[in-house]
This record gives C-alpha cells, sequence and structure tokens, in this order.
C-alpha cells in the first residue's frame, strides 16, 4: 500500500473509531453486564485509536523519506498516468485472488445487534458466578490462603470481608515476625493482584495504572519518612529501647518485650521464655558472626520488609476505593447464608434469564407500550424491594418475618420490621442512648427489654440488690469465740460489747 493511502486510511478509520464511541456512549444500558460490556468495549476502540494514532504519528515524521518522494513524484509526473498506473495494480491484484472477499468498513464497529446476543460477551469470560458481573467480591480463594498461614485467628468468612485489609496485630492482622515468611508474602500479593484485577475489570474506562502508581508514590514518600504503620524502622519490634510507654519501663532486648518497672523485668529473667529467648539470640548472633556478609542480610531483610508493605498499603488504598462493592459482597454473603444450594442456583438462573429477556427485541410498534409495562412492577403484597430493585419472594419475606411489627417504648416507640431488625437494634446507638436517658448505665443486662417501666424497675432491683451486697461485706469474715462457736464479725463484737462473750 502506498504511504498516501495508508495515510488516508488510517484516518479514516479514527473517524469510524470515534462514530463507533459516540454510538455506545449514546444509549445507556439498564443491566449491568450490558454496561460493563459497552464499557469494555469503548475501552478496547480507546486502545485502537491510541494504536492508529501512534501510527499516523509516524507517518507524519516521515523519518525514511517515503512519504516525501511519494508527494515529490506525484507532482512532478502526470497524475491521470499514476492514477491509472494504480488501478492497473489493483486490477493485477484482484485478478490474482479472485475469492478474496473485501472488508465491509461500514460494519466493522457496528454494536451488537440483537441476533448476536447468542454469541458470548466480553464480560461472560473475565467474571466468575460469585462476582456477578463485578457488582461483588470473590475473595474464597485468599480465604482459604489466610487459614492456611501461621499463627492467625481464625475467623469465618463474613468476618475475613470487614478485616482482611487489616495487617496491624491489633486489629486482626499478625506480628511483624510472622509476616517474613513466604507464605505470607504470597499470599498479600495474591490478594493486591486480585483486587487490582477487579478493579481493571469492572473499571476499564479508568485509568488504572495511574491509580495504582499513585498509590506507590504515595507509599514511597510514607516509607522514606519512616512513617507506614507497624513497619517503621525505630520501633521496639526491631530490638530498640526507644519509644517506651513509661519512664519506668524497662526494655529486653532478648525477648524484646517491656516491662512496667525493674522489678517485674528482673522476676521475668529466671522465666523459661526469656531463657529461651536470649539462647536462639546467642544461636543467631553465632551465626552472623561467622557470615561475612552480614550487613547485606541486614539490607536484605529491609527490602523484603519494604516489599511486604508497599503489597499491604496496597491492598489498603484498593480496598479503601472499592468500599461499595465491599460492603455489598458483606450483604450478599450475609444473605447467602440463609439460602440453601437450590435457591442459590435459582437465584442465579433467573439473573440469567432476566438478562436475555431485557434484551430480546420486539415486534411491531408495541415497543414503546412494552417498556412502559416493565418498568411498572407488580408488587400487590408490598413486599421490600431485593438486591435487584424487584420485590423479595414472598417465602423469604414470611421466613425472615418482615411482615411482623415490633415496637420498643425505649426507643420512642420505633417500630422495627422482622425479628432480625429487631434483635440487632439492642446493640444501636438508639437503644442505647434510651437507656441512658432513663438513667440506666450497664445497658448489657437490659437486652430484650423495651418496656420504660419495665427497665425502671429491673435497674431499681439491680441497685437494691448492690447496696444489700454492699452492707453484707462485713459478714464475709467469720470470729470463733472461746467455746468454738463461729459467727459474723459484726455479731462477734456486738456480743463483746455487751459482755455476752
Amino acid at each position: 500500500m502506498l504511504v498516501l493511502e495508508e495515510q488516508r486510511y488510517i484516518q479514516e478509520d479514527l473517524e469510524r473509531l470515534e462514530q463507533a464511541i459516540a454510538d455506545r456512549v449514546r444509549v445507556e444500558p439498564k443491566h449491568i453486564r450490558d454496561r460493563l460490556n459497552r464499557d469494555h468495549e469503548v475501552a478496547q476502540l480507546l486502545d485502537q485509536i491510541q494504536s492508529q494514532s501512534k501510527t499516523l504519528l509516524d507517518i507524519y515524521k516521515d523519518e525514511n523519506g517515503s512519504r516525501a518522494q511519494e508527494i515529490q513524484q506525484i507532482g512532478t509526473s502526470d497524475p491521470f498516468a499514476e492514477f491509472y498506473k494504480q488501478v492497473e495494480d489493483v486490477r493485477a491484484h484482484h485478478a490474482r485472488y479472485p475469492n478474496e472477499q473485501a472488508e465491509n468498513s461500514e460494519q466493522r464497529y457496528r454494536s451488537r445487534r440483537p441476533e448476536d446476543f447468542d454469541m458470548p460477551s466480553i464480560v461472560d469470560s473475565i467474571f466468575s458466578g460469585e462476582e456477578a458481573y463485578g457488582r461483588f467480591f470473590d475473595l474464597n480463594s485468599s480465604y482459604d490462603a489466610y487459614l492456611n498461614l501461621p499463627n492467625v485467628k481464625r475467623f469465618n468468612y463474613l468476618h475475613y470481608l470487614e478485616i482482611f485489609d487489616h495487617f496491624t496485630p491489633g486489629q486482626g492482622g499478625l506480628k511483624r515476625a510472622d509476616k517474613m515468611t513466604d507464605q505470607y508474602f504470597t499470599y498479600v500479593g495474591g490478594l493486591a493482584d486480585y483486587l487490582e484485577s477487579f478493579m481493571r475489570r469492572t473499571r476499564p474506562l479508568e485509568d488504572v495504572d495511574k491509580t495504582i502508581s499513585a498509590f506507590d508514590d504515595d507509599f514511597d514518600v510514607q516509607w522514606q519518612k519512616d512513617e507506614v504503620e507497624g513497619w517503621q524502622n525505630d520501633t521496639p519490634a526491631n530490638g530498640s529501647a526507644n519509644n517506651l510507654s513509661t519512664p519506668d519501663a524497662v526494655w529486653c532486648e532478648d525477648c524484646e518485650k517491656e516491662f512496667k518497672n525493674d522489678n517485674v523485668y528482673k522476676s521475668h529473667l529466671t522465666g523459661r521464655k526469656h531463657i529461651k529467648a536470649a539462647e536462639q539470640k546467642r544461636a543467631r548472633q553465632s551465626e552472623s558472626a561467622g557470615d561475612s556478609a552480614g550487613t547485606v542480610t541486614v539490607l536484605a531483610k529491609r527490602l523484603k520488609e519494604r516489599a511486604i508493605a508497599q503489597r499491604e498499603h496496597r491492598v489498603k488504598r484498593l480496598a479503601s476505593a472499592m468500599s461499595t462493592e465491599r460492603s455489598d459482597t458483606r450483604v450478599n454473603v450475609e444473605r447467602k447464608q440463609g439460602m440453601t444450594e437450590r435457591e442459590r442456583q435459582q437465584e442465579l438462573d433467573n439473573l440469567f434469564n432476566s438478562t436475555e429477556e431485557q434484551r430480546q427485541p420486539t415486534a411491531g410498534g408495541e415497543d414503546d407500550d412494552d417498556e412502559d409495562d416493565d418498568d411498572k412492577i407488580y408488587n400487590p403484597l408490598k413486599l421490600p424491594p431485593g438486591w435487584d430493585g424487584k420485590p423479595i419472594p414472598y417465602w423469604l419475606y414470611r421466613l425472615h418475618g418482615l411482615g411482623v411489627e415490633l415496637a420498643c417504648e425505649i426507643c420512642g416507640n420505633y417500630v422495627y420490621m422482622g425479628r432480625r431488625a429487631f434483635d440487632k437494634h439492642f446493640n444501636e446507638a438508639r437503644h442505647i442512648y434510651g437507656l441512658k436517658c432513663l438513667g440506666i448505665a450497664n445497658t448489657a443486662l437490659f437486652r430484650d427489654i423495651t418496656g420504660i417501666e419495665e427497665a425502671l424497675k429491673l435497674w431499681e432491683k439491680i441497685q437494691k440488690n448492690e447496696r444489700k451486697t454492699k452492707g453484707d461485706e462485713g459478714s464475709v469474715v467469720q470470729m470463733e469465740d472461746g467455746e468454738g462457736n463461729v459467727m459474723p464479725e459484726k455479731v462477734y463484737y456486738d456480743l463483746q460489747k455487751q459482755g455476752l462473750l
């Protein structure tokens, strides 16, 4: 192909790509599957625009001079002779390949037609059934890898969805020494890769590379300032006695632990744990003493700490950026725990069937009427809507008792729908605030109590028992007279004052 013809072809292709993007953006799909398909198709078209534009810029640069030579040849020779020469070349090509089919440029970037819906789309192969076209996380494999880590607390999957981005020991994470294993490095790396992949699949039109790069730049700044939580270079976990809680505190180098004062520290020195830790430290020192590359080992350890900390930071930022999907995942998992396997499969089949029904084209001029009828949801029983905006099944409504109204007088006669919401509200701020307004401090003993009068009677009884317990403290001490009679201390002194002993 001639250079100028290739240039014209690329410019025409760019115009068709822009028109194809405009045609797709003009229509806003209702279903999440169609919307994701649209976004992925637009992302592919944008990538093709970048590729074609790069080729066109190379043609305009004309580093080998072929474009300038062709322009000069057209300008100096007879234009018609050059035209007919190219026509002869085209005829000779088709005579040599008579069965070659010509490409229809008009149909190259067309949108999917109704008859193409039977073919698999882009999102059908990039999401699992648990992810439901990018609405929920599928962290089952990461959860299994987490359970296989040494020295971890055993949580269920629902609780894991709350703490999978918490890496400090006080919030469900591991200690710093337990993180320096290849197994943990693989786990946190796989978790970060999954969240990054999920963001790329659900947000194809966003510049995810730029977002990840911003996360890494933020981490580099924090690492240089030594502000990464749990990975500071001068923390007591590194064997330093700095940053002790009190001036009287004493730091044990062998156990890497802080003690309140010197007496506690001295009594600790004779314990088995301290002796074992001291022996292990001496063994490590003897091994490092014979190693000429001890400094290199320390640097390698710090580099590994940085790699682990960077992946933890990336998991935190990605989970924060997709907080909506995370909360939806927790709700979906909690909802599915009350369903059988058959009901879950039936719900998945209904999801696919409803998607296909929405795509079926309507015949005749009844399109607008049918769309109006579809928008009107038939809900005579006034059932609450589910995750898809449609009324939940009646059996699920009866299963959770959502038709039962339960009122709480302490909450200002607020009505709760269903036993589950009613049981949950005892730990919520509304009920606790109502108890505090009644002067009740210990709210844990007032579960399942909704009446104000009943709560006040119980609180008065509790206080009465506490006062009686304090009054009977004197009767705990037992005294014995000369004859061997045992009596409370108060009775003994009263008899002694009366001279009866």
